[in-house]
């Protein structure tokens, strides 16, 4: 893919294969001689991360590394990079991988300057002005997964490990300044990954895309979002060295997380409780949850779903749109069911519950009640469509 290009929406981003050779140039041009390049323990050992850390130290910079992240991560991930960061005398992070990665490295930032304990900065009014903002060091976020796009938001994911909630931990200085989309970094991603991030990606632009807020921008994006994702996903995952997919599926990843600042749905309402109980990975999570959602929004947004089918080429409005995202999940090797895997309905008042609590329930078409998710739920599980 010959293309490179600099964007400032809604951050400062550097598109383009390669572009990882620039890491240590935007570090010193935020002022930050000795990063903490925060990752995830399965990336910390490739070569592909030791090629980074060289770079960078060739480039003078004091960069370290930490890497003790869970796929679904917790407090104490976040509180031992806070520990990595201050004894390596660092002065800011390279958020590197993927949403994990970047969720506790955000989330590292954030930390190393506060007194409060993390769920004082959930994503609640207006808990972010607890923070002090002028102890947040600058971020640098390099996106190893075309999926959750955290590379361009302002929050982190972070699981509380004795309630088992996922809490969004939020302030506006958790934006990476600078942002690299190399697709050459996400070439190695395994196919079932690829699949799994990508149809995240799916899930952040069509909820963005069906929330009833006033946003016509993020509405936009989220429709070509979309679109990238039609276009571009089953080639990423039947041919991972395709770089022009790659590529267009790292912007449709960041196209999804910028527009939903409109609102997601029910979808993450649910994933976010069965990953948080269960500890299943969200992007799969949400690939099956997908069809099932759409279903119980028909009535609210079958307008709006025939609009985008019309633009996306799909014939038959609704009905097609959603024959679309079972043929897409079929052909990608997704899942149809919850229990395919390993999920069942022993706690599925607790999910409900749980989901209508979730800040993602509030940007759904339908404010459904605890039931109405357990019913939805209970379909996903067994495959009720």
């Amino acid at each position: 893919m010959a293309i490179n290009a600099n964007w400032s929406y809604p951050t400062a981003i550097r598109f383009g294969a390669g572009r990882i050779s620039e890491l240590a140039e935007a570090c010193k041009s935020l002022g930050i001689e000795r990063p903490l390049l925060v990752t995830d323990a399965g990336l910390a050992g490739l070569p592909m991360v030791q090629n980074v850390l060289d770079g960078c130290r060739g480039e003078g910079l004091g960069i370290g590394m930490f890497s003790d992240v869970k796929s679904n991560p917790i407090e104490p991930n976040v509180m031992a990079g806070v520990d990595a960061y201050k004894a390596g005398g660092h002065d800011g992070v390279v958020a590197f991988g993927g949403g994990s990665g970047l969720d506790v490295a955000k989330a590292v930032a954030l930390m190393v300057g506060q007194t409060r304990p993390i769920w004082d900065f959930e994503d609640i009014g207006d808990w972010w002005t607890r923070a002090d903002a002028d102890a947040i060091p600058p971020i640098v976020g390099v996106p190893t997964t075309a999926g959750t796009g955290s590379e361009v938001g302002r929050a982190s994911v972070i699981t509380n490990e004795d309630t088992h909630v996922k809490k969004i931990i939020f302030h506006p200085k958790l934006m990476p300044a600078i942002v690299i989309l190399d697709p050459e970094l996400t070439v190695g991603l395994p196919a079932g990954l690829t699949a799994a991030t990508g149809m995240d990606a799916l899930a952040h632009n069509l909820e963005a895309y069906c929330a009833p807020g006033y946003h016509p921008m993020a509405a936009g994006i989220a429709l070509e979002g979309m679109n990238l994702v039609r276009k571009w996903l089953p080639e990423a995952v039947s041919n991972g060295a395709n770089i022009e997919a790659r590529g267009h599926m790292l912007v449709a990843s960041a196209m999804g997380a910028t527009a939903f600042q409109r609102g997601l749905g029910g979808i993450h309402a649910l994933s976010h409780p069965f990953g948080g109980l269960y500890d299943a990975h969200h992007g799969t999570l949400n690939a099956v949850i997908m069809p099932y959602i759409l279903k119980a929004n028909r009535e609210a947004i079958e307008q709006r779903i025939d609009a985008a089918a019309s633009y996306l080429g799909i014939s038959g409005g609704f009905d097609g749109f959603m024959q679309w995202v079972l043929d897409l999940r079929a052909r990608i090797g997704m899942p149809h069911v919850l229990k395919d895997i390993g999920l069942d309905t022993d706690r599925i008042d607790e999910v409900a519950q749980m989901a209508v609590e979730d800040p993602s329930a509030g940007g759904n078409p339908i404010q459904f009640t605890p039931a109405q998710y357990a019913e939805i739920a209970r379909n996903a599980v067994e495959g009720v469509l």
